[in-house]
């Protein structure tokens, strides 16, 4: 039976390592700050631009949704037109395997 799933197995025991791994770590980390990628990168292109943090404009976003409730929907719309997109490619792949074979 475990030879079956070996490979879920072996997946499953993978993530809860890195889970424990990071519980672990960042219990020791008290003190630390967790900065967005917008925060660390605008401050990374004004030192290179070699102006302060407070000159530098990021590019502003040429539309806005006009709610919370409409951005949180499209951004779900978003992750499902994704998630079908990767489930149709891997069922695909799944079909050529068992045609093949």
């Amino acid at each position: 039976m475990w030879r079956k799933y070996r490979l879920e197995v072996i997946a499953v025991v993978a993530i809860l390592c890195f889970c424990g791994i990071f519980l672990y770590t960042s219990s020791l980390m008290d003190d630390a700050e967790y900065a967005g990628s917008d925060t660390l990168g605008a401050s990374r292109v004004a030192e290179l631009a070699g102006i302060s943090e407070e000159d530098f404009q990021p590019l502003v976003p040429q539309w806005e949704p006009p709610s919370g409730e409409i951005e949180s929907a499209l951004f779900a719309l978003q992750a499902a037109v994704g998630g079908i997109i990767v489930g149709w490619v891997f069922g695909y792949w799944r079909g050529q395997k068992n045609r093949s074979t």
